[in-house]
């Protein structure tokens, strides 16, 4: 669901960029996107192509300008997957992060406070909720694509 919002938000404000999506496990490999994914997307009016889920490969993080990780779970095992690559990870982020009313802990120490909701085993508002937070931080992603853009 990110890639695909955030692939249209880039497009609509002009920006070109690459966007794709990949998880840090091997258990979905192959898949195609979920049906209730699929069906959420589809009625929010977001053009949904084949997609097949993909791990995260190594060598691979060097290739992005940013690293959009949806949980701190994920995060952490992406920095791991950069410390085994000698990659920087200065570009690994949450996507909340670009969120400016997702819930933060007092001190910013808590991570989890940044997820965004897993649907999988929910119902449809689940994944209409997990939708409504990835659009949220949208705008401030994007321009942050933009000042990334703008580097020599």
């Amino acid at each position: 669901m990110g890639e695909i919002v955030l692939r249209e938000a880039a497009t609509a404000a002009g920006i070109d960029v690459v966007v794709e999506s990949a998880g840090v496990s091997d258990e979905e490999e192959g898949n195609p996107i979920d049906r209730r994914a699929r069906r959420v997307l589809d009625s929010a009016g977001y053009p949904v192509h084949d997609h097949r889920a993909r791990q995260v490969r190594a060598g691979e993080l060097d290739r992005y300008d940013l690293v959009l990780a949806m949980t701190s779970q994920h995060l952490s095992a992406l920095h791991r997957r950069a410390d085994r690559d000698g990659t920087d990870p200065s570009h690994l982020r949450m996507w909340r992060e670009f969120d400016p009313a997702a819930p933060r802990s007092a001190d910013n120490s808590c991570l989890r406070d940044l997820d965004i909701p897993d649907p999988w085993y929910g119902g449809h508002q689940d994944f209409v909720d997990t939708l409504a937070a990835l659009e949220a931080g949208l705008d401030r992603i994007v321009e942050h694509l933009r000042d990334l853009a703008r580097r020599p």
